[in-house]
């Protein structure tokens, strides 16, 4: 039972840091700190513009890929993986 409650809560941990990182980029990056970073250009692109249309979606799929090997990892470390 132990071995449940801990894997269950590192699995948490890990969605949870993973909203934190896609409400930071979408809506801080995206929204809230975009004056500031369009101060800042980007291949010829004003940050701001580019982390609402580009820099998001680039982060997104970073995410998964980094949540994928956690939870190959997390799995190995349980003894749950697939076989």
């Amino acid at each position: 039972m132990e071995d449940k409650q801990s894997y269950w809560s590192e699995n948490l941990r890990l969605i949870f840091i993973c909203l934190a990182i896609w409400f930071v980029v979408s809506f801080g990056f995206g929204l809230l700190l975009v004056e500031p970073l369009n101060e800042i250009r980007l291949g010829g692109y004003k940050l701001g513009f580019w982390f609402a249309q580009q820099g998001s979606i680039y982060t997104f799929v970073g995410l998964i890929f980094w949540y994928g090997k956690k939870m190959n990892d997390l799995d190995k470390k349980y003894n749950v993986e697939d076989a």
